[in-house]
């Protein structure tokens, strides 16, 4: 497989695209749920943000929990503000392509969310998650608050030890504060309710959590 290695390697911050001041436009109503997407959100729910590479199969893991108000997908923990697709696929906006969970945590641990999260993908891969290649499908946690922080590097180390049991190498996930969210086009936003034969190369270890 040809790629260029720029795809594989973080763009320094000054060499990022310049983006936009303008969001790109997406239909505030969710294609499952028939909840908003955008904010604001009703005060008893809160967020969670994970990239596991090809966000289209990533949201749809999500959503098919209970409970779930809705779902997103974006671009963050990168640099170029309301990047396009199209330019997420250079290898130069930084971003990962991010799934944007809203819930109710009376209703839905976020140790739940954690559980799908590292079994709906490899977590040791870096740069890739299959044959998708390229920083935007690196593995990310972004975190939300204290707690959220401490419940994933506690997941992470737990998921860490089954990995090393199954052979598996080195956990490469980042798990930072989340950083801006930049919605993704309106077709990307719940693809795979819209179109069910689409494509979807995630995969997990097979390792349960």
């Amino acid at each position: 497989m040809v790629f260029s290695t720029k795809k594989v390697q973080m763009p320094e911050p000054g060499q990022a695209l310049p983006g936009r001041d303008t969001a790109l436009t997406v239909t505030n109503r969710h294609f499952i749920t028939g909840n908003p997407i955008l904010p604001p959100f009703p005060e008893h729910l809160t967020q969670a943000v994970f990239a596991l590479g090809c966000f289209w199969g990533a949201e749809r893991k999500f959503w098919q929990l209970p409970n779930i108000f809705s779902t997103a997908v974006g671009y963050s923990g990168g640099f170029t503000p309301n990047a396009t697709y199209d330019e997420l696929c250079t290898g130069m906006t930084g971003h990962a392509e991010v799934v944007k969970v809203i819930y109710d945590p009376s209703l839905t641990d976020y140790m739940e969310l954690l559980k799908v999260f590292w079994q709906s993908h490899n977590p040791t891969q870096g740069m890739r998650q299959g044959n998708d290649i390229g920083t935007q499908y690196r593995s990310a946690i972004y975190t939300f608050s204290d707690t959220q922080r401490d419940a994933a590097i506690a997941s992470k180390a737990h998921y860490q030890a089954k990995l090393n049991q199954a052979g598996f190498k080195e956990i490469t996930t980042e798990i930072l504060p989340a950083m801006p969210f930049y919605y993704a086009e309106d077709y990307h936003q719940q693809y795979l309710a819209k179109e069910p034969n689409g494509y979807c190369g995630l995969g997990g270890t097979g390792v349960p959590y």
